[in-house]
């Protein structure tokens, strides 16, 4: 008995030390020289609606979206019923124009920031006509909030909408390499269709490239989530999320920022490091100088999200798509941590 009791305190003893030993590997999020005038947030699924939130939310540091298989901002009004109908088949549909005088009004009392800064915005809407599981309506529904909230205002005439939904994909991310699963949802969630959606992405929300991309040559570096934490309060996140840092980035040079949201059953535990190696933003960052902050969720029971999906109906709480939504804040404190300075 003693003999066992001695040997199960060792086996503690050892992974402990493992713990400790993967701990000291996981740093804080490095200081860059971030230039705000390049910052931008994408998104798959509900990592989509997490990044028209951001973008709703704080328009004046994320005035540039890609949205790739999602619905329109304040779809779910915080019902899970909700986003399960209307903000994934389309039925009953949103009512658009209830969506966008709803966030007109969340900006004209402060929950959200001034929609003005989306002056010189835009956003770029993916969808494939094979989604079956967030239909091409509920996208069609995000980009008509988008061009309704334009024509609302007219300091908006120049924010840019593009609406891309005649390619043939399932719900997924396209990359360039081809394969059998373009048609499919199937983990990890990287279409094989021939079609770099992490190029067009990066082309619609920082210009034209200057030239292809080749191999990623940064680093992808682990770092400790828990840093980031808004006043102490659990944002629902893993322990680590992942940066990758181009190698102008790494140089000191003035580098732009995406930050890039997994879809549902895409972090890194469900996926490894398929999304943050493989969804093709990495080789796509060399050419910008632009590091790519990827966020982790976690999944959980209580409350409710066993599928790790990002908050876009209300599991962290009843504010969770305004400014005082814990993930949002958050996000705040890690992108200022990288260097992004408070919005004048």
């Amino acid at each position: 008995m003693k003999h066992r009791w001695g040997t199960w305190l060792a086996a503690c003893a050892l992974l402990a030390a493992a713990g400790a030993a993967q701990a000291a590997d996981v740093a804080a999020l490095p200081s860059l020289k971030l230039d705000a005038s390049r910052v931008a947030v994408a998104g798959l699924s509900s990592g989509a609606y997490m990044a028209t939130q951001v973008q709703l939310a704080y328009p004046e540091r994320f005035p540039a979206a890609a949205l790739v298989a999602g619905g329109p901002y304040g779809c779910a009004d915080g019902k899970l019923d909700v986003a399960l109908s209307t903000c994934m088949k389309g039925a009953p549909p949103a009512d658009v124009p209830a969506l966008v005088e709803k966030a007109r009004q969340r900006a004209k009392a402060g929950e959200n920031g001034s929609l003005a800064a989306l002056a010189k915005g835009k956003v770029y809407l993916l969808h494939g006509k094979g989604d079956a599981l967030v239909a091409p309506s509920v996208a069609e529904a995000a980009a008509s909030f988008y061009e309704k909230l334009r024509a609302a205002d007219p300091a908006l005439k120049n924010f840019k909408v593009h609406d891309d939904g005649g390619r043939d994909f399932a719900h997924n991310l396209p990359i360039a390499a081809k394969g059998d699963d373009c048609d499919k949802s199937v983990s990890p969630y990287l279409g094989h269709c021939g079609f770099d959606a992490a190029g067009e992405i990066f082309a619609e929300l920082f210009g034209k490239p200057a030239h292809a991309a080749g191999e990623a040559k940064g680093e992808l570096r682990r770092f400790d989530q828990n840093a980031y934490k808004p006043d102490g309060a659990d944002a629902f996140l893993a322990d680590e999320g992942y940066v990758y840092l181009p190698p102008s980035c790494l140089a000191g040079k003035p580098c732009g920022l995406l930050v890039a949201f997994h879809g549902c059953k895409q972090n890194a535990t469900a996926v490894g490091e398929a999304f943050v190696k493989d969804a093709g933003f990495n080789r796509w960052a060399d050419v910008y100088g632009v590091a790519v902050l990827y966020p982790q969720t976690r999944a959980s029971m209580a409350p409710l999200n066993p599928q790790a999906c990002w908050d876009w109906w209300g599991y962290s709480g009843a504010n969770y798509d305004t400014r005082q939504g814990v993930q949002l804040r958050w996000l705040v404190r890690a992108v200022e941590a990288l260097g992004l300075p408070s919005a004048k």
